[in-house]
C-alpha cells in the first residue's frame, strides 16, 4: 500500500529573535533602572544632605534667642500726670493687649476715665487693677504748655483684694533685640501671640493654600505659567509659597536662575518633612523682610508693628495688619512711609484677598479699607536707638563674648521709655523751632541736637537722644561728639574758687565778692587776650552771683585769676574726661572739647554734694540661668559738699533771674539750678540744669562746626524747659540739701555787704561758715 509521502516537519523556530528581544528588554530595563536608581540615589543623597542642613538650621533657630534689652520697670503713681491715652501707650510698650474686657494676664480695657487691666507681672501679678484718671487734670493739666500732650492726671489706683494703693509697678518693658553683627531690627514672638487677622492677611496675599500643599503649590505654578504665557499682567507672576520664601531667605543666595529655583522647590519639600506647618509659619512671620528704617533692616511682623504703627503686634487693627502683609512682596514700592497712596491700594488688595479666602466679611474689609494709612514716623526713636548703640559698644568693651553666648541673654537697663518718648517728642518740636530761627537769620543748614537726662543721685541714664533723627543719621552726638562747652564750664571755675578759699582760709572768694566786669586785656605767658561779654554788655563791679547769673565773661576770668588757672585745670582733671585743658585763661570760658555725656556727668557733683556719679546704663545682666556681675564705677569726691552747694545756690539765680529766666516765665516752678552755654562765634548752644532728682543736658549745633548764630538761651534752653516740665509734672518740689558747714547772711545785692534796713535789694546769701561779710553796706545807710 502506497501512501502519501510523509510531510516534512516544519522547521523549529529560531531562538535567536526571542533571545534578542529578551536581551533588548533586559537592556532597556537596565537602561531605565540604572538612571532611576541613580536619580533615586541622588535624590536620597540630596534629601539627606538638605535635611541635615535644614535640621541644623531649624535647631539653631529654635534654640537661638537674640539678646534682649529691657528698659527700667514701669511704674504708675497716684497724682502722676497721665491720661488714658498715655496709660494705653505705656501698657502697649509692655506688650499688653487691648480688649473689650481684661480677662487674662496681659490684657487691658480702657475708657476716657477708667483703665482696667489684669497684671501680668510686677507687684500684683494676676490681679485686676483699676486706674482712674481725671481727663481735665483737675483744671491744671490739659495738653500742657510744655507740649507733652498729657490728657489727664491719675486720681485713684485700686487693686482687687487690696484696695487703693499709691503706686503700682509693672515688669520691665522690652526695648529691643540687640543684633550687633548686622543692622537689623526684629523681635521674636510665638505664633500664638500674633493675632489671627495678621496671620490671615499674610496667608491670603502670599500663600492661601499654605496648609494644603507639600511645600510647593502645583496649582499656583500652573496658573502662573498660564498667566505669564498669556501676558495678561504687566509683570511676570511668581508662584513661591511661604515655605519657598523661607528657604530662599534662610538657605539660598538671592541669585535668579532656573537652578536656584529648582533647588528652592526641592528644599521646600524637604523642609515640610522636617518641621510642622505652624513652625514654618512662625519662622516666616518672624523673619520676613519688611523694608528699611534708617540703617536698620526691619524683619518680622512684630517689629514692623512697632516701627510702622508704634504698637505691640497684639494690638494691630485689621487695616494695619493688611498694610504690613501688603509690604512683603515689594517693601520699598508698597512702604507706607515712601508712598501712602500705593500702600493704601495694596492694603485694600490684601483686604479683598482676605474676603475671597473667607477670612473676613466684605463689610469688615470695606470698613478697614476706608481708614487712612497713618504711620508713626519716629517710632524707631522711641526705642532709644542712640542709647542702644551706646549700650552695644559698652557690652562689647566690658563684657567680651557675652553677645555671642548660646544661652538667652537679657540686659536690663536704666532707660525710662516714658521719659524717652517725652524727650524725643520735645526734641523734634524744639529743633523745628531752631530751624525756623535759622531760616529767619538766613543761616543755611540743619542743626543737630543731643539730650541726656539722668538721675543725679545714681547716675542712671533715663533719656538719651543723640540727634534730630536716627533715621537720617546714626552719628551719636551725645556720646561721640566733642564740642566746646563754653559757658557751661563756668560753674567749675567757681567751684575751684570756693575750694581754694576753703583750703587757704581766704575770705575774698565768696558768692558776695565783688569783681570788675569790664572789657580787659589779659596777659598770660607773654600772650595777650581780650575777651568780651555777650552782646558787649558790662556791669562794672558785680557780685559773683550776678556774674554767673548773667554769664559775664570778664568777671568770671577775674575770679579765675584770683583762683589760679592751674587749680581750675587740676580740678577738671579729676573728672577723668578724655580731654584735659591747659591752664590758660581761655579755660575759663570752656575753650576745650568735651562730649555732652562728659558734661552731664561732671554736673552730677553739684546736686550730690561734691561727689561725682559715673553714668550708668546697665542695672543687670542674665546669661541663661546665671547672673552676670555688672561692672560699676565707684563715686569719686571732687570737691567738698559746701563748695558744691555754694555753686548750686549760685546757679539757682541763672534760672530765677539770669540768662535762664525764661524757665520761670514758661511756668516751671520747681527748685532748680543750671547754666546756659554759648561758645565763641556762637558755634555751640548749651543748657545744663538739674533738680535734686533729674539732671538734663541739651546741646544744639552744626555737625560741621559752622556758627549756629543762636545762644544757649535761644536754642537749648527751650528744649530743656519743656522736657523738665513734662518729665517732672505732678512731682513734689524737692529742695537742695544744705550742708552743715554753710552759713547764711542777709546782704545787699549791689554791694555784697551786710544789708541795712534801707537797702532796696536784699538777698539771703550762702557762705562757707566763717567767710560771711563783716562790714555793713555803706551805700544805703541813712
Amino acid at each position: 500500500m502506497t501512501g502519501d509521502p510523509p510531510r516534512p516537519l516544519p522547521p523549529k523556530p529560531s531562538r535567536a529573535p526571542r533571545f534578542a528581544r529578551r536581551r533588548l528588554r533586559r537592556a532597556l530595563g537596565l537602561g531605565l533602572l540604572i538612571p532611576t536608581l541613580g536619580a533615586a540615589g541622588m535624590a536620597t543623597y540630596y534629601y539627606l544632605s538638605f535635611a541635615r542642613v535644614i535640621d541644623e538650621r531649624l535647631h539653631g533657630e529654635r534654640m537661638r534667642t537674640l539678646p534682649r534689652v529691657f528698659a527700667r520697670p514701669f511704674e504708675i503713681h497716684r497724682g502722676q500726670w497721665l491720661g488714658a491715652k498715655e496709660i494705653a501707650d505705656r501698657l502697649n510698650d509692655l506688650g499688653y493687649t487691648h480688649r473689650d474686657q481684661a480677662t487674662q494676664p496681659g490684657e487691658f480695657a480702657a475708657s476716657e476715665r477708667l483703665t482696667t487691666l489684669r497684671a501680668r507681672g510686677g507687684d500684683h501679678a494676676g490681679k485686676i487693677v483699676r486706674i482712674t484718671c481725671n481727663p481735665d487734670g483737675g483744671g491744671t493739666v490739659g495738653a500742657g504748655p510744655d507740649g507733652s500732650g498729657r490728657t489727664g492726671v491719675i486720681e485713684r489706683i485700686e487693686v482687687d483684694g487690696i484696695g487703693p494703693v499709691d503706686m503700682i509697678g509693672f515688669d520691665p518693658p522690652l526695648l529691643t533685640a540687640l543684633i550687633t553683627a548686622n543692622r537689623e531690627k526684629r523681635r521674636r514672638v510665638s505664633l500664638a501671640l500674633i493675632p489671627r487677622h495678621m496671620v490671615h492677611a499674610v496667608l491670603a496675599i502670599e500663600d492661601r493654600r499654605f496648609y494644603d500643599h507639600p511645600g510647593i503649590d502645583p496649582i499656583r505654578i500652573v496658573g502662573a505659567i498660564i498667566t505669564n504665557i498669556r501676558g495678561t499682567k504687566p509683570y511676570l507672576v511668581g508662584a513661591s509659597t511661604i515655605t519657598q520664601q523661607l528657604v530662599k531667605n534662610f538657605f539660598l543666595t538671592p541669585e535668579k536662575s532656573l537652578r536656584r529655583k529648582l533647588l528652592e522647590q526641592f528644599m521646600a519639600v524637604v523642609l515640610e518633612t522636617r518641621a510642622t506647618k505652624d513652625e514654618i509659619l512662625e519662622l516666616y512671620l518672624n523673619d520676613v523682610y519688611l523694608g528699611q528704617r534708617g540703617s536698620f533692616a526691619v524683619h518680622g511682623v512684630a517689629e514692623a508693628a512697632r516701627l510702622f504703627f508704634g504698637k505691640d503686634v497684639t494690638n494691630l487693627t485689621l487695616a494695619e495688619a493688611a498694610t504690613i502683609a501688603g509690604v512683603i512682596q515689594a517693601p520699598y514700592t508698597w512702604s507706607p512711609f515712601t508712598s501712602p497712596t500705593r500702600s493704601m491700594d495694596r492694603r485694600n488688595l490684601v483686604l479683598q484677598a482676605m474676603v475671597d479666602t473667607g477670612y473676613v466679611r466684605q463689610e469688615a474689609a470695606e470698613h478697614a479699607g476706608r481708614e487712612p494709612v497713618e504711620v508713626v514716623r519716629h517710632a524707631l526713636d522711641v526705642e532709644a536707638p542712640y542709647f542702644v548703640d551706646y549700650l552695644g559698644q559698652t557690652l562689647s568693651d566690658q563684657y567680651p563674648g557675652l553677645l555671642a553666648s548660646t544661652e538667652p541673654v537679657s540686659v536690663f537697663t536704666t532707660i525710662d521709655i516714658n521719659l524717652q518718648r517725652i524727650a524725643q517728642a520735645i526734641v523734634q518740636d524744639g529743633i523745628a523751632q531752631v530751624d525756623d530761627q535759622l531760616a529767619r537769620k538766613k543761616i543755611k543748614g540743619r542743626a543737630q541736637v543731643a539730650l541726656i537726662a539722668l538721675d543725679p543721685r545714681t547716675g542712671d541714664l533715663l533719656a538719651f537722644v543723640g540727634g534730630r533723627s536716627y533715621i537720617q543719621s546714626q552719628y551719636n552726638r551725645a556720646f561721640t561728639a566733642k564740642r566746646q562747652p563754653g559757658s557751661v564750664f563756668k560753674p567749675f571755675v567757681y567751684l575751684a574758687a570756693f575750694e581754694e578759699a576753703a583750703a587757704s582760709g581766704r575770705t575774698d572768694l565768696t558768692p558776695a565778692t565783688l569783681v570788675d566786669d569790664e572789657q580787659t586785656t589779659f596777659t598770660y605767658e607773654d600772650q595777650q587776650w581780650t575777651p568780651g561779654n555777650y552782646e558787649d554788655e558790662y556791669d562794672g563791679r558785680i557780685t559773683l552771683r550776678r556774674a554767673i547769673a548773667m554769664s559775664r565773661n570778664t568777671a568770671t576770668i577775674r575770679v579765675a585769676e584770683m583762683t589760679g588757672f592751674d587749680r581750675i585745670a587740676d580740678l577738671w582733671k579729676r573728672f577723668g574726661t578724655a580731654t584735659v585743658p591747659r591752664p590758660y585763661p581761655s579755660i575759663t570760658l570752656g575753650v576745650f572739647e568735651a562730649t555732652p555725656m562728659e558734661i552731664a556727668m561732671a554736673y552730677t557733683v553739684f546736686p550730690n554734694g561734691g561727689e561725682l556719679r559715673p553714668l550708668r546704663a546697665i542695672t543687670g545682666i542674665t546669661n541663661g540661668p546665671s547672673r552676670v556681675p555688672v561692672r560699676a564705677e565707684s563715686t569719686r569726691r571732687i570737691a567738698s559738699a559746701e563748695s558744691a552747694f555754694l555753686v548750686t545756690n549760685l546757679m539757682r539765680s541763672v534760672i530765677n533771674e539770669g540768662t535762664g529766666a525764661s524757665v520761670r516765665s514758661q511756668g516751671f516752678g520747681l527748685d532748680a539750678a543750671g547754666k546756659t552755654g554759648t561758645t565763641n562765634d556762637m558755634r555751640d548752644a548749651w543748657f545744663v540744669g538739674f533738680t535734686p532728682e533729674l539732671l538734663t543736658a541739651v546741646w544744639v549745633g552744626f555737625d560741621d562746626n559752622q556758627p549756629l548764630g543762636l545762644s544757649g538761651s535761644a536754642a537749648a534752653l527751650p528744649i530743656w524747659t519743656r522736657f523738665m516740665m513734662a518729665a517732672l509734672a505732678g512731682r513734689p518740689n524737692r529742695t537742695f540739701q544744705v550742708p552743715s558747714g554753710i552759713a547764711f547772711a542777709e546782704i545787699d545785692r549791689d554791694t555784697g555787704y551786710l544789708a541795712q534796713p534801707a537797702c532796696p535789694r536784699v538777698f539771703r546769701e550762702a557762705f562757707l561758715a566763717g567767710t560771711e561779710p563783716t562790714e555793713a553796706c555803706e551805700l544805703h545807710r541813712f
